[in-house]
């Protein structure tokens, strides 16, 4: 790993564990930049300790002392701090790892929903303030507002940082499978940040164990699954991405689709189902397809109604409709899109360019994977809409 592969992958750990040492959200963040500063100085020269994560939050950790002393903040506070290991004591009913606790600091219902997920992917994932707006689809400038107005509110409402008793969960529940799922999905999307994919699928394994009684928790579970277990075969050799219905199936997780089915099972069970779970049995449709031509896209059209039609729901579900009743539905539906919200988003262009390629308007195809190549976002997805452009362009 790189430098800069480790400190994403240690980021949201240490600064965790120094907002829970230190109650100040600002000093823990900027602690944690000196001391990625501090590794990338002595690191090359040194080594990379067996125990990155250790050294980069003892090394915040020192910082942190030394700001709290500069400041006066009292004996007491600085000799609690100074006792304080990465390692935290946690009560019975808690979960013993920081970040689960700051994700539900974060997701406190005095926060709007937005800036709960939001402000929980800059601080645990060190994603930047443009990734995040683009998850969101709005500016960078109205995000960063976002936060900053929720780092104020935590820090002046005194929100504390732990997870709440059991009987407070429920509320925050909605806000941290959010969090979750878009962790999870910033990793999925950029092969290159891996670690965020399976630090979601970890923290998840947490959330279930406990809210062992909340069936979205484990709905969320069992889609990180279904998709993790594809992992391997959506990238070629030479890092183009290879889309569902090219890939070897011969080469996905059979354990984790089996126990991605079992947890699916068992939760539908009980009768409540929400959308995690629907997006779950969506996924489920493709994992058990033996070949693409198998997949049964009505079933997954009508999986796609149930849920809530915000417009990447809306989209999905015109490409499956094409999909069931042919590329002509298909682009009508995903033309209705194109004034929307969607502006800019680099798959609804590519939605519109497949089903004009399988409708053999390869013309109009090349303009559409043109425009999808130019939004996008990561470069094996680029690649992919580039070598399909290129592909129509011979055609054409």
């Amino acid at each position: 790993m790189t430098y800069a592969e480790v400190f994403r992958a240690e980021w949201g750990q240490v600064v965790a564990t120094l907002i829970r040492m230190t109650g100040n959200w600002e000093l823990a963040e900027e602690c944690a930049q000196e001391a990625c500063a501090a590794a990338l100085e002595r690191w090359p020269r040194d080594g990379v300790p067996d125990k990155p994560g250790a050294w980069l939050t003892t090394t915040a950790r020192n910082r942190a002392i030394d700001w709290l002393r500069r400041e006066a903040v009292g004996a007491a506070k600085l000799q609690e701090v100074a006792a304080m290991t990465y390692e935290p004591e946690v009560p019975a009913y808690d979960v013993p790892d920081d970040r689960l606790r700051l994700m539900f600091t974060c997701c406190h219902p005095a926060l709007a929903m937005e800036a709960r997920v939001a402000l929980t992917l800059r601080t645990l994932a060190g994603l930047s303030t443009a990734e995040i707006a683009r998850a969101f689809l709005v500016g960078e400038t109205t995000m960063s507002k976002r936060l900053t107005r929720a780092k104020q509110k935590i820090q002046n409402a005194g929100i504390p940082y732990r997870v709440p008793p059991a009987h407070l969960l429920p509320e925050r529940t909605p806000a941290v499978l959010a969090v979750l799922y878009l962790l999870f999905n910033e990793g999925y999307s950029d092969v290159t940040r891996s670690t965020l994919t399976e630090e979601g699928i970890r923290l998840a394994r947490l959330l279930v164990q406990l809210m062992p009684d909340e069936p979205e928790a484990a709905g969320l579970l069992a889609l990180m699954l279904f998709h993790d277990s594809r992992r391997n075969t959506r990238l070629s050799p030479d890092g183009v991405l290879i889309t569902l219905d090219e890939q070897d199936r011969t080469r996905w997780d059979s354990a984790l689709i089996t126990e991605a089915e079992q947890l699916l099972d068992q939760t539908l069970q009980r009768g409540s189902p929400g959308p995690y779970q629907v997006q779950a049995a969506i996924a489920a449709c493709h994992a058990i397809a033996r070949t693409a031509a198998d997949t049964d896209w009505p079933q997954i059209a009508r999986l796609y109604a149930q849920l809530p039609q915000t417009p990447v729901v809306a989209l999905n579900r015109a490409v499956a409709i094409g999909m069931a009743d042919g590329p002509a539905v298909g682009l009508a539906l995903v033309d209705r899109l194109a004034a929307g919200s969607l502006a800019g988003y680099h798959l609804l262009p590519a939605a519109r360019a497949d089903f004009l390629r399988r409708l053999d308007r390869r013309t109009e195809a090349a303009e559409a994977y043109r425009e999808a190549a130019d939004l996008a976002t990561t470069d094996a997805d680029r690649r992919y809409l580039e070598k399909r452009l290129a592909e129509v362009s011979v055609q054409s």
